[in-house]
């Protein structure tokens, strides 16, 4: 059961209000988990019960993502100011430096929560931010064409496909390396959440300048990387252990881009460890 809350964030003309959408289960360590762009907290679906006998872990709807509206006037999507945001939800639901894992923007977001000392250890999965300029035009032609594709899409010919093994291929097969696995319900609700995200356009412009270049010294830092990853080719995960030298890096064998749905199993006890 999803729940929302509004809290005040500052801005370049004064505080503006936020809303953001989540949900919260399980016992122990806090452990927040943040989604890549265009998808939900929804993602995560395949590891939450595995994370929550161990953790209590707060899914996380991006501002402009799933159910969350998107940001206020006067508020950018930019790097800064995404951690501005999430460090106020952090303080409204009393989390106090929680365990982070994000995947994909959510693990450059994460990396970014560990530069600004808010969260005690990081998890990134396929994080961006260690592309050349050549991957990231092709990263961020690959989203573009994703979501071109997903609107042109009629609800009832996505909610058709998404009954067959076949069909999930067709819709997923860029993120999941096994699109099969994932429920027919899910297929079809990410697909909506990829069309209606309001800050999908306003993310990747902010995005076209990023990189990340801090070794996060003296925080627990974990990099995994699909060996199937079609968005963010692995050789990334590389120069993300170079960059941050004390991280470690794990292989997670036949994973695409968004490992949870590939190997539920794998991912929960990577994560886990990561965050002891």
């Amino acid at each position: 059961m999803s729940t929302t809350v509004s809290f005040p964030v500052p801005g370049p003309r004064g505080p503006k209000d936020v809303t953001v959408s989540y949900t919260r289960v399980g016992r122990g360590e806090p452990l927040v988990l943040l989604h890549g762009i265009g998808h939900h907290r929804q993602a995560w679906d395949p590891v939450v019960d595995i994370l929550a006998t161990e953790r209590e872990v707060i899914a996380v709807d991006l501002p402009g993502f799933g159910a969350s509206p998107g940001l206020p006037d006067g508020l950018g999507y930019t790097l800064p100011a995404t951690n501005a945001v999430l460090g106020a939800l952090f303080e409204v639901l009393a989390l106090d430096r929680p365990h982070v894992a994000g995947n994909s923007l959510g693990g450059l977001l994460a990396l970014e929560l560990g530069r600004e000392k808010l969260v005690r250890s990081v998890t990134a999965l396929s994080p961006a931010g260690f592309w050349t300029e050549a991957e990231r035009r092709y990263a961020f032609t690959v989203l573009l064409t994703m979501r071109a594709v997903a609107q042109r899409m009629p609800v009832p010919l996505v909610e058709r496909l998404s009954r067959t093994a076949a069909g999930r291929t067709a819709l997923t097969s860029t993120i999941y390396a096994r699109p099969a696995r994932r429920a027919p319900e899910a297929v079809v609700a990410e697909t909506l959440a990829l069309v209606g995200a309001t800050g999908f356009d306003a993310t990747l412009r902010a995005g076209r300048a990023v990189r990340f270049t801090d070794e996060l010294s003296g925080l627990p830092v974990t990099v995994g990387w699909g060996t199937r990853d079609r968005i963010l080719v692995r050789r990334q995960g590389v120069r993300a252990k170079q960059m941050i030298p004390h991280a470690r890096l794990v292989r997670l064998p036949g994973c695409g881009h968004c490992p949870m749905n590939d190997d539920p199993a794998l991912v929960a006890r990577v994560i886990l460890d990561g965050s002891r």
